[in-house]
């Protein structure tokens, strides 16, 4: 996504998947042309097939846009609704070029 996709996505909460398969959820606050971006209040969901979800709060955090492999609005209805503690998943795997 580039530049013009992402200004409609600004003060509103994303879900970023990062090239080592993190997952950072966040307000966008801005970004750039190389596409590094700003989230506000933003948290890292770390997942395990043996516990539930775990938060690590982050706050106002960067991402460098070299480091992004997806980025997409959250639906924040839909997840307030999810329970966390109770979800299994595997991590994600690393995004390999």
């Amino acid at each position: 996504m580039s530049g013009p996709g992402l200004e409609s996505l600004v003060d509103q909460t994303i879900s970023v998947i990062t090239n080592d398969g993190r997952n950072i959820v966040g307000i966008l606050k801005g970004f750039d042309q190389a596409t590094n971006i700003i989230l506000d209040e933003s948290h890292e969901r770390v997942y395990s097939t043996k516990e539930g979800v775990q938060l690590l709060v982050l706050g106002l955090y960067i991402i460098r846009g070299d480091n992004i492999s997806i980025v997409g609005e959250l639906d924040e209805e839909l997840d307030s609704h999810l329970d966390l503690s109770s979800l299994r998943a595997h991590p994600l795997k690393p995004v390999i070029h």
